[in-house]
């Protein structure tokens, strides 16, 4: 496979792995450990995941119970859910977080849905960004008589199947997700 062609795919890929990053952190009203993922709290003077100062773990479906690994880590922890854009209530039980996670309402739902198709048109222009930069690479190597026309044209085809896959695996997870969203 040709340079380019591989230097597209990895970035196209990047800009997957970013958006199933982002949509992971929408709720569906099931308890699941990532949802605190990007959630940082102040451990000694430098920022950590909260996974990284606790255990994580989800005790029935609609719960995440936070066990952190020092005491005084507790309060922190506590603060730093309640500061997060997540909307959650943590409940401190001695050295326990309790994390109920509330049911979804219709209305929260769309709003969820409208990110996630947000989020996705996002992924869609870095994918079509990565394109547009691809063949003008191409077109530079053209200029620059490093290859043949007929070498542009089939790598600039090839180019615009790898965006065409990528943008179907955009639409594909979202789909799914709106799925899991809509699902009660």
């Amino acid at each position: 496979m040709h340079k380019v062609i591989k230097d597209a795919d990895t970035r196209m890929r990047k800009s997957i792995d970013s958006f199933k990053t982002e949509i992971a952190k929408l709720r569906t009203g099931r308890a699941n450990p990532s949802i605190l993922d990007h959630i940082r709290v102040d451990y000694y003077g430098s920022e950590m995941p909260i996974n990284q100062v606790a255990n994580i773990t989800v005790s029935d479906a609609r719960t995440l119970t936070i066990t952190p690994w020092e005491k005084k880590m507790v309060q922190v922890i506590e603060k730093a859910i309640l500061n997060s854009d997540l909307g959650l209530n943590p409940a401190t039980s001695g050295d326990i977080i309790r994390v109920p996670m509330p049911a979804l309402n219709e209305e929260r739902r769309k709003e969820l849905i409208k990110v996630v198709r947000n989020e996705a048109e996002a992924a869609r222009v870095s994918i079509r960004n990565v394109r547009r930069d691809a063949n003008a690479l191409l077109k530079e190597m053209l200029k620059g008589k490093e290859i043949t026309e007929d070498e542009e044209r089939r790598l600039g085809d090839e180019v615009q199947k790898l965006t065409d896959k990528f943008v179907a695996e955009v639409d594909q997870l979202t789909t799914a997700k709106e799925t899991d969203l809509m699902a009660i």
